[in-house]
């Protein structure tokens, strides 16, 4: 039996060791996972076509298509590999996805989101997303989609580091994806 294998992208200034990507990335490793946890190029200051051209590098060096869980502006990246024909994935889970009328100038350029055709794909957001008011659900549509109602942006300042929920969902396919425990 192959060992499992995960690409792990995050958004916008990275996932610090207190966000649950950072979690997440450990406890899969911690089971024997192959786990791919890039430092996308420039965080703090993205360029679409940098980390495009990274996350190629990265799905190179898997031997079949691994899970793929995004953040944020990781969810974007992962929408403009599928618009570009790029490598497939396992399954995707996007959580928090941003909208356009909600980040910062710096990513600007990400917009407007690609629309396309996610098969095993799953979106988690809130209902009070700062980086996306409008709700995730509603930018984002067509998906199976778990919300975490009062949850902000699912990132360490709404209470996400370690994320049972997430776990059971990238190792076993778990669903609904909830909300951290309170």
């Amino acid at each position: 039996m192959s060992r499992p294998s995960y690409l792990i992208l995050h958004g916008y200034q990275g996932s610090g060791p207190g966000h649950w990507q950072s979690w997440l990335a450990g406890r899969l490793r911690s089971g024997d996972a192959a786990v791919h946890f890039p430092d996308l190029p420039d965080a703090d200051e993205p360029r679409l076509e940098a980390w495009l051209d990274a996350l190629e590098r990265e799905l190179d060096q898997f031997d079949t298509p691994p899970v793929v869980i995004c953040h944020s502006a990781g969810c974007l990246l992962w929408l403009h590999h599928v618009a570009r024909g790029g490598k497939p994935a396992e399954r995707v889970l996007l959580v928090a996805p941003a909208s356009a009328d909600a980040v910062p100038d710096s990513l600007a350029h990400f917009f407007p989101a690609p629309d396309v055709q996610l098969d095993d794909a799953r979106l988690v957001c809130s209902d009070n997303d700062p980086y996306c008011p409008a709700g995730a659900a509603t930018v984002y549509p067509g998906l199976p989609t778990d919300l975490l109602p009062g949850d902000g942006h699912i990132n360490p300042d709404a209470g996400y580091g370690p994320w049972p929920a997430v776990e059971a969902w990238a190792r076993e396919n778990v669903t609904p994806v909830t909300a951290r425990e309170r």
